[in-house]
């Protein structure tokens, strides 16, 4: 099989992991070269620590999480929660997806409470047509051939909810998952549980810390395995369909090629009986 190229883009270090790591080390383990892109720096994104310090350290976490799961991991130098869909983040986004020649593109959707998650998606969008176009970022060679375009699962319910194309069960690969989400510590154990108000119930030994991490994942990782059991009994049968713990949910998006069967099972070989 041909190398798979597959770039990931997500607001902040972890996003990415979160919505795509386990299927990202299916890729990786396959001998494919994924990518995750934190468009910002995450420098605002912690209750004490600020700035470069932050931004350094956040680095290095998501250098750590893409060690485990087998992917590069770029970290963009854009401050966190000031992210604008100007013409110079987009040209960014276009030099990058150009760069990896991708077979396909994941990113957000741009209905989300947070404005670096909504302009991460726009940015990615509006990238999406403008990266055939040979005089646009002319210094960077635009695609050879226009990759598949698709949607990170989320939650949100208007204007309309997330609807999944591709099911992938990563029941194989979720603990590098979660190892991955681990290596995020300025975020799981202190920024979080700080601003959802519940650091007190963080242990403070390390060993005793991942395994309440790891118990507190793997509930929040089930979640798209149960809310479209239905989808992936059919995609898997019903006897593998029902066993199925954790799943990615991932979205066409009309930006890019329709997804054929023949490229579903070229970028997917593993999402299926």
């Amino acid at each position: 099989m041909e190398q798979l190229r597959i770039i990931v883009f997500g607001a902040h270090p972890d996003d990415c992991d979160l919505v795509a790591g386990g299927t990202a080390a299916l890729w990786a383990q396959a001998g494919h070269h994924v990518r995750f892109v934190s468009v910002t720096n995450g420098n605002a994104g912690h209750q004490t620590m600020a700035g470069a310090a932050l931004a350094r350290r956040r680095r290095e976490e998501a250098a750590a999480a893409g060690k485990v799961l087998g992917v590069e991991y770029l970290v963009l130098d854009h401050h966190d929660g000031e992210l604008l869909p100007t013409l110079e983040n987009r040209r960014e986004i276009i030099r990058l997806i150009r760069e990896h020649q991708p077979h396909l593109v994941l990113g957000p959707r741009p209905n989300d409470y947070h404005p670096d998650h909504r302009y991460t998606a726009v940015l990615v969008q509006d990238a999406a047509y403008m990266i055939t176009v040979p005089n646009i970022v002319a210094a960077a060679e635009h695609v050879a051939r226009h990759p598949v375009m698709m949607y990170t699962t989320d939650h949100f319910q208007k204007p309309y909810p997330f609807i999944p194309d591709v099911l992938v069960d990563i029941d194989s690969t979720v603990e590098k998952k979660i190892t991955a989400i681990t290596c995020h510590e300025s975020q799981f154990f202190e920024w979080l549980p700080y601003n959802g108000n519940y650091l007190e119930s963080v242990p403070s030994e390390t060993s005793a810390r991942q395994t309440w991490l790891h118990e507190r994942m793997q509930s929040r990782l089930a979640t798209d395995a149960n809310r479209f059991r239905h989808q992936l009994i059919e995609r898997y049968g019903p006897e593998r369909g029902n066993q199925i713990k954790f799943a990615e949910a991932f979205e066409l998006c009309e930006y890019g090629p329709p997804l054929t069967r023949e490229l579903e099972q070229q970028i997917f070989p593993f999402a299926s009986a």
